[in-house]
């Protein structure tokens, strides 16, 4: 059978502007964000100190979340069990959202509720840092997942949006980003952890910057 190509002209037109006008408000309301994050900065320091001080005593960090926050778990494990900034030897940085057959089996299994209950029961221990994403902070599997840590002596930290919700009421530490948008609460996430990692490099490896 002949293919037929079809070309698809696309014309700058009045909506051009409109998508314009949309993209500055977005990047503006990200910005404030932020900016009323740093009001913050003391906690943010203070957690980094947690990681700082686990890490230098043997300890590892174990991220998990759902959804946008499953893949912000996984960015940050791999920003300090690969790199930030230095090159330097490796942390052991976990996230609890990769092991598909895990994750899965866990949920059908017992329940999803359990999925990273079950993984800090195996791999956790004390003076380790959990790390709990969730931007509304009533994530059930998380909160329970905070809960279990924290009965293991693990040192527990959420990252949530302004609310904080059963989050802020479980874990020991608590980052309530500023607003109440779901990605506006991710991008303030991501920035405070990118922050953190570079402290935590900093203070284990040195100042000095590869790139």
């Amino acid at each position: 059978m002949k293919k037929v190509k079809v070309k698809v002209e696309v014309k700058r037109d009045s909506s051009t502007s409109t998508f314009s006008a949309l993209v500055r408000q977005r990047l503006a309301e990200s910005a404030a964000v932020k900016q009323a994050l740093a009001e913050q900065a003391d906690l943010i320091a203070e957690i980094a100190g947690l990681l700082i001080r686990s890490l230098g005593q043997g300890g590892k960090v174990l991220f998990f979340g759902n959804g946008g926050s499953a893949a912000d778990a996984e960015h940050l494990a791999a920003e300090l069990l690969g790199k930030f900034r230095l090159k330097r030897a490796s942390l052991p940085a976990l996230s609890l959202t990769t092991n598909i057959s895990s994750l899965t089996a866990i949920g059908n299994d017992f329940s999803f509720r359990d999925i990273f209950v079950l993984q800090l029961e195996a791999f956790g221990q004390p003076g380790d840092v959990a790390i709990g994403l969730s931007t509304s902070g009533d994530s059930d599997n998380v909160v329970r997942a905070l809960a279990t840590a924290r009965r293991k002596g693990l040192i527990t930290v959420g990252l949530t949006g302004a609310d904080g919700g059963k989050t802020a009421k479980v874990a020991e530490y608590c980052l309530r980003v500023p607003s109440r948008d779901t990605a506006r609460i991710q991008e303030g996430q991501i920035a405070a952890g990118h922050i953190i990692c570079e402290i935590v490099e900093a203070e284990l490896f040195g100042t000095t910057s590869s790139e």
